[in-house]
């Protein structure tokens, strides 16, 4: 007679989604701890072609609180409408910034020019902008355009955000000549985002 031994094999089942670890300040926002940067919220050097902007703006959560340990990222195209352009000494057009213990944040670079899109329709100047943040398991991404660009009306990406919500997407001149542009995560005024 024989015996039959049945064995109970466990199969793993799916795990539990992470939020960015530890390793995120260090690597990617390191000035706090005395490391170097790879990018900084400085897009454009001084004597760089263009109109020189400085963008200021915040992080807030659903409830309105300032969000102090977010990254925004941008990515933009040069005053020509280019990326990657070569001999444009002194534009990287990359910014990275952390956020302060207030939510806020800034970029000090030159306004971009319009870039072509679909079908022959110009696209509005604009800077692509990811958020990053405790909690986001997937980069949020959105845009910054810019209240003074007639090109705006036209915009075929804007078009596609219902009218009431594109101004979540619009940065405003101030006085001061200084772009605001406020991110909310969540609730009253979310900034609309995009699929990554």
């Amino acid at each position: 007679m024989t015996t039959e031994t049945k064995t109970t094999e466990t199969k793993p089942g799916l795990t539990p989604s992470q939020t960015i670890g530890p390793f995120f300040a260090y690597a990617l926002t390191p000035r706090a701890y005395g490391g170097p940067e790879l990018a900084t919220e400085q897009v454009a050097a001084e004597g760089v072609a263009g109109e020189r902007i400085r963008i200021e703006g915040a992080v807030f959560d659903g409830d309105g609180v300032p969000v102090s340990d977010a990254m925004i990222e941008t990515w933009q195209a040069d005053p020509q409408g280019r990326f990657h352009a070569a001999g444009n000494v002194g534009f990287t057009g990359f910014g990275r910034a952390e956020t302060n213990a207030e939510g806020g944040f800034f970029f000090e670079t030159v306004k971009p020019g319009a870039l072509p899109g679909t079908d022959g329709i110009q696209q509005a100047p604009y800077l692509s902008v990811s958020v990053f943040a405790r909690g986001v398991l997937l980069r949020l991404a959105t845009r910054i355009y810019f209240s003074d660009e007639p090109g705006n009306a036209s915009d075929p990406v804007l078009a596609l955000v219902p009218a009431g919500r594109r101004e979540t997407l619009i940065a405003q001149r101030g006085a001061d000549g200084v772009f605001r542009f406020d991110i909310r995560l969540q609730g009253e005024g979310e900034t609309v985002f995009f699929e990554a």
